[in-house]
């Protein structure tokens, strides 16, 4: 597996697959044909789908239209075998003859490839790859999940979580404040400041879980506005963590260095789910993207509350599970309806999932790799109807009229 660098990215929405993979590979490209007189790019399947309301068109035209006339062609229909969201960058001179083409895909998370290699090298950190192995080593050595992100990263790498814990902050206490209409057309209201005060007003349950809906909606809201978020493990999904751990923080009082290392257990789960199955909306559906940050929450959740290896995995396991074929249908292939929900929804069935596991000793009959699996194969087999393209589900039957 890669490091968790590449499962934790910073930066803007509204979607890591669709803006932060597309505004990248148009960087590359650029890069090596600035002497262009003209691009050319080509968006296949999902990103041609829904890539409008992703702003994927405008992601790439900020990179190349300052230095050279652009063009972007739609091709919605055709899916390439390789993975649904495809481009193709094409270079030409100023008579029109073509000097350089690339085909490559963004598959979540804002990790771009080509056919051939991935254009981000591809280090592996990690020497296991399931969390039945990485549990196994724990108990074994009686050391945490965490402890072996530490072994295999180095101990840099609490520097840099410590910059996506002050990014996911800054994105609640932004998201909290703001208020007005997203962008996008849909007309939605921002949400996150009224629930935040309305919660003020309850008191224990009521108000912790009120809280929880509001750092959710506030870190989506930031991100279906183009805001800097971190991916977690993805743009889409990028509230459900950030809310857990701000909640948890604040009114439990953990440390930052507590915080940390459930960013670096969560990070290690939504490893696995990226190295044995996809967290990309366009390949999976939403159990890939909501439902893997959902197990990642769980599972920081429980090492908060001293759970032991078996407890978290199991934690992590039963977020991941009741997210099955969740699929991916935006309203008019913006990240606002049903996305901003589903992130207060799934933070809420973290903490749920945690509470369940703690009252267990840990011994269940599913393991979390055996549910990977599961999410994988039912991904493959949800029609693309389901996954990011718009023409099915609440996508197809929502009108705005």
């Amino acid at each position: 597996m890669e490091s968790i660098k590449e499962l934790y990215r910073i930066g803007n929405g509204p979607s890591s697959s669709h803006t932060m993979g597309p505004k990248k590979a148009a960087e590359i490209f650029l890069e090596k044909n600035r002497g262009a007189d003209h691009y050319e790019v080509t968006l296949y399947g999902s990103l041609a789908a829904t890539g409008k309301g992703h702003l994927t068109d405008q992601a790439i035209l900020n990179v190349l239209q300052p230095h050279a006339p652009t063009a972007i062609l739609w091709e919605p229909k055709t899916f390439l075998p390789f993975h649904p969201n495809g481009m193709r960058f094409k270079a030409y001179t100023a008579a029109g003859l073509q000097i350089d083409e690339w085909l490559v895909y963004s598959i979540g998370g804002g990790k771009i490839v080509d056919e051939t290699a991935p254009q981000d090298e591809k280090i592996t950190i990690y020497d296991m790859n399931s969390l039945t192995e990485i549990q196994r080593w724990c108990e074994q050595t009686g050391r945490a999940y965490w402890e072996y992100v530490e072994e295999r990263e180095g101990s840099d790498i609490w520097d840099y979580l410590m910059e996506v814990w002050e990014v996911m902050k800054n994105a609640i206490l932004r998201g909290i404040q703001a208020e007005g209409v997203l962008p996008g057309g849909l007309g939605v209201r921002r949400k996150a400041g009224a629930y935040f005060i309305r919660a003020k007003g309850y008191i224990d349950s009521l108000k912790n879980r009120g809280l929880v809906y509001a750092y959710a909606l506030a870190t989506s809201e930031e991100n279906a506005a183009g805001g800097l978020i971190v991916t977690a493990p993805t743009c889409g999904s990028c509230g459900v963590l950030p809310s857990v751990l701000f909640h948890l923080q604040k009114s439990r009082e953990f440390m930052d260095i507590r915080i940390l290392r459930a960013l670096a257990t969560a990070a290690l789960f939504g490893n696995v789910v990226k190295a044995n199955a996809s967290i990309s909306g366009a390949e999976v559906g939403c159990q890939g993207e909501v439902g893997v940050a959902c197990a990642m929450a769980a599972a920081a959740a429980c090492q908060l509350f001293g759970g032991s290896p078996a407890q978290i995995e199991y934690a992590a396991e039963m977020g991941l599970e009741h997210h099955l074929g969740l699929t991916c249908d935006p309203v008019c292939g913006l990240v606002q309806i049903p996305c901003i929900e589903r992130n207060a929804y799934a933070a809420a069935r973290a903490l749920d999932s945690n509470i369940y596991a703690t009252f267990s000793d840990g011994k269940h009959r599913v393991s979390f790799d055996h549910v990977v699996e599961v999410m994988r194969q039912t991904g493959h087999d949800i029609p693309s109807l389901y996954k990011e393209t718009s023409e099915g589900g609440l996508a197809k039957e929502y009108s705005l009229s």
